[in-house]
């Protein structure tokens, strides 16, 4: 509670020029640390093969709701699971979404063009995956962080602004680079890569037992 009433005294009396450098700063510090990570690698093969709005939206509001958490509960938020719990979850989910990848070609023999899936179901796939990849990760212990010591609206702000900002590279970059690739040989990529991410995630849940 005593969070959230900071967060509403900070509402209420706004100092823009603060607001406007502290919203700058957040959005620097996590933008650098959130490049080339896994929720951008995540954002980057689901929209090498599916649309690429629901992508975006889907991981706009695992950031919104994470960032929320962090600014709201500060670093209770990451002692509600075991560090091992969490990478476990992460490193089977992403598994399973490689191996789907590797394993399911049934649309291999088509045009090349991106399948068109359900944009609810694109959505939910994004912000499941990220949220689960994303819980006590450094970007949110960095929110946890910065809204400790200044103005937790303006970190908030900045760091999903940038949280968006990178996920929309990854977006991009999986609309533009990787839909050159044969249909065949991107399912390959894309599930490698999963299976990469699924590696890392098991080794940190071993490292931390």
């Amino acid at each position: 509670m005593d969070s959230l009433t900071q967060i509403i005294v900070d509402i209420q009396d706004i100092n823009f020029p603060r607001l406007a450098t502290t919203s700058a700063t957040s959005f620097a510090l996590i933008a650098a640390a959130e490049i080339g990570d896994k929720s951008q690698l995540v954002c980057m093969t689901l929209a090498s093969r599916h649309r690429a709005v629901p992508v975006i939206w889907g991981a706009v509001a695992a950031f919104a709701v994470l960032n929320t958490l962090a600014v709201v509960f500060g670093v209770a938020i990451a002692s509600w699971l075991p560090d091992y719990l969490v990478a476990a979850a992460v490193a089977l989910l992403f598994a399973g979404f490689g191996a789907h990848a590797l394993l399911n070609h049934a649309d291999d023999e088509g045009d090349g063009e991106v399948v068109e899936k359900t944009g609810h179901g694109i959505f939910f796939t994004t912000f499941l995956l990220i949220t689960v990849a994303e819980f006590g990760d450094k970007t949110q212990l960095a929110v946890v962080a910065l809204s400790s010591t200044t103005v937790p609206v303006a970190v908030w702000l900045g760091a999903t602004l940038a949280l968006a900002f990178t996920s929309g590279l990854g977006v991009w970059a999986g609309r533009t680079v990787l839909q050159r690739m044969p249909l065949n040989f991107l399912h390959k990529i894309s599930g490698m890569i999963f299976i990469l991410l699924a590696a890392v995630a098991a080794y940190q849940a071993y490292t931390a037992v």
